[in-house]
């Protein structure tokens, strides 16, 4: 019998600066004694860190991946959430989270890290409240200008109706 596996992953979006660290959230209070975790990364779901309670067992794979997270990983043995410290735009990709219990999977959770550095702006949420922003700014600048050039321009026909009505004598 030929078993196929259907797999449907939404992204979580996390964007980060290069050098900061970002915690991707199991969402999870307690692990149970039987349950396992295991993160991976990119299109090739390398395993770069697991928890298993039943084997009393925290891991961290430093080796993978020709070292890229080594002393980067921290996992919260409570929970399972990975923080990733001192990030490098080479840890940009995406994140898988499998939550398996009782030696089957019962939940998965995936992200999508953006790391950006400060010379080349930001992230994509980043990026759209600044460019409203400028916008907002922009707009607001064009009112001043014309709100000024209108009330010189008023105050110019006030002092030119003043002095075109005076009598000589």
């Amino acid at each position: 019998m030929i078993r196929e596996r259907f797999e449907l992953f939404v992204f979580v979006q996390e964007s980060v600066r290069e050098g900061d660290s970002v915690t991707l959230n199991s969402d999870l209070t307690e692990m149970k004694d039987d349950d396992v975790i295991e993160w991976r990364f990119g299109d090739e779901n390398t395993l770069i860190a697991e928890i298993n309670k039943r084997a009393d067992r925290i891991t961290v794979y430093d080796d993978v991946l020709d070292g890229r997270f080594r002393d980067r990983l921290k996992l919260d043995k409570q929970t399972g959430s990975l923080t990733i410290t001192n990030t490098r735009t080479e840890y940009a990709g995406d994140y898988k989270l499998l939550m398996i219990s009782g030696g089957r999977l019962c939940s998965s959770k995936a992200f999508r890290v953006y790391v950006y550095d400060s010379v080349h702006c930001c992230g994509p949420t980043e990026a759209v409240i600044r460019l409203v922003l400028s916008a907002l700014v922009g707009v607001a600048t064009v009112i001043i200008v014309v709100y000024e050039i209108r009330s010189r321009r008023a105050e110019g026909d006030q002092a030119h109706i003043h002095t075109s009505g005076s009598i000589e004598i």
